[in-house]
């Protein structure tokens, strides 16, 4: 076992079927879940993105630019309930493949500061990576200090703890190989960027920023800004496709695996 936590972010787009409302993707559950357990990588953090269970629900009721009105308390809960149950498929599918799996809300220990962390109460998460457990949190639906509630993504909280428990690595699992200087789902000529370092970031920025349209957390681009900050901690990333059988396996393992690798 390491002394440092790995923080493995897997992507909605992974773990949901994205153009179906609340449809999961049961197989790459599954199969992920079978990856972890072999891999045998520990300290684990495990955090999972909304995908089709809370990304819907959270635009249609705009809860990402805070309570405006009434209606949005409902939108508000039921974009927090639409991630617990994405959540309980996740954790019974670890535990049924022999992975000491615990979810934890987000909402019950972070409250942001206009969509920014601001307050986290690590002493949970704590007790159970001590044990040998592997917590499980996801994107949530958060109460902020100014906004009244937001959205905060799951990159945001991978990165987070990341920094405040001194990760060794974070490992992105996504629905593409890697990063790209253009949108790969789009752009068939799309090359990807094995390597990244602190000083090409501005430029890749720009590129990402310019080929992919957002999701409700910012897409790629959003998930390269929140990762800078885990870089310039010296937290290695590495980007994977967690689509592709044995990736994340790989990945866990330290082994080589096609992918874009982020350093300082």
């Amino acid at each position: 076992m390491r002394d440092k936590p790995t923080v493995l972010k897997l992507g909605g787009s992974v773990v949901t079927r994205k153009n179906e409302p609340l449809t999961p993707n049961i197989d790459a559950i599954n199969r992920l879940a079978d990856e972890i357990f072999r891999a045998d990588s520990k300290p684990l953090i495990v955090v999972h993105g909304g995908g089709s269970y809370g990304h819907p629900i959270a635009k249609k009721y705009r809860i990402r630019g805070g309570f405006k009105e009434e209606t949005q308390l409902f939108g508000f809960s039921e974009t927090h309930q639409a991630m617990i149950s994405l959540n309980s498929l996740l954790t019974r599918a670890f535990l049924e493949h022999g992975i000491p799996a615990f979810s934890i809300s987000p909402s019950s220990f972070i409250v942001t500061h206009k969509g920014r962390i601001q307050r986290l109460n690590l002493k949970v998460l704590k007790s159970a990576l001590k044990l040998g457990m592997i917590p499980i949190l996801y994107g949530d639906a958060v109460f902020d200090d100014k906004l009244g509630f937001t959205i905060l993504s799951g990159d945001q909280i991978a990165v987070s703890l990341a920094v405040k428990l001194k990760a060794e690595r974070i490992i992105m699992g996504v629905d593409v190989d890697g990063l790209y200087d253009s949108d790969p789902k789009i752009n068939p000529s799309a090359h990807l960027i094995p390597e990244l370092s602190l000083e090409e970031y501005a430029n890749v920025i720009r590129q990402v920023g310019e080929s992919i349209s957002p999701d409700v957390t910012g897409g790629m681009l959003g998930k390269i800004l929140e990762l800078r900050v885990a870089v310039e901690n010296g937290i290695e990333v590495l980007i994977v496709n967690a689509l592709k059988p044995d990736n994340i396996y790989r990945a866990l393992r330290g082994e080589e695996v096609v992918g874009t690798r982020i350093r300082t």
